[in-house]
């Protein structure tokens, strides 16, 4: 018996359905379920859990554009994550512990803005958008929408007048003063 290399096996996976079928379906089922465990909709029956997540993971694979739209958009995803992962480090090695304080709003606007350059790359290249931006319009969108969230960032990130701003402390971290 020979053995292949990895690239052999991975093509032979492809041409058994795997990469269409198999892992479209299974990526469905466990967030339908992870989401119907956490959220207990149907009480704490895992079994009612299990047979919706199925069905649900069986009708999205019926059509083809479920499984082309996990195609197109996981290695933009998977880059997206790992600029964001670059960023997270950097800013562990060089900012100090006590500098943090409004720099997870500026990590939410690039990857808010990370995410929409995601998006409407996916969208053109699946011709969702039907030729209604271009790149050129895209870029502009992009930064019109970063300029937006930084607004949005500075107003938030100023000193309010009167009471102090507690509310998102579990997302970006110790309380401001």
């Amino acid at each position: 018996m020979a053995i292949g290399s990895i690239i052999d096996i991975l093509f032979q996976l492809e041409n058994l359905g795997f990469y269409d079928f198999i892992l479209p379906f299974l990526l469905m089922f466990a967030v339908v379920y992870g989401i119907l465990q956490y959220m207990k909709i149907f009480g704490e029956d895992k079994a009612v859990h299990i047979i919706i997540a199925v069905v649900l993971g069986l009708i999205s694979i019926r059509l083809p554009f479920y499984s082309q739209f996990l195609t197109e958009i996981s290695p933009r995803l998977a880059i997206g994550l790992i600029v964001l992962l670059a960023l997270l480090i950097l800013v562990g090695m060089f900012i100090p512990n006590e500098s943090r304080g409004t720099l997870g709003y500026v990590l939410f606007a690039v990857g808010a803005v990370i995410f929409i350059i995601i998006a409407t790359q996916t969208f053109n290249a699946l011709t969702y958008l039907n030729g209604y931006l271009d790149s050129s319009e895209i870029i502009g969108w992009v930064v019109m929408v970063a300029i937006l969230i930084g607004v949005i960032v500075a107003v938030a990130a100023g000193k309010s007048s009167g009471h102090s701003s507690t509310h998102l402390v579990p997302f970006f971290g110790k309380e401001r003063d």
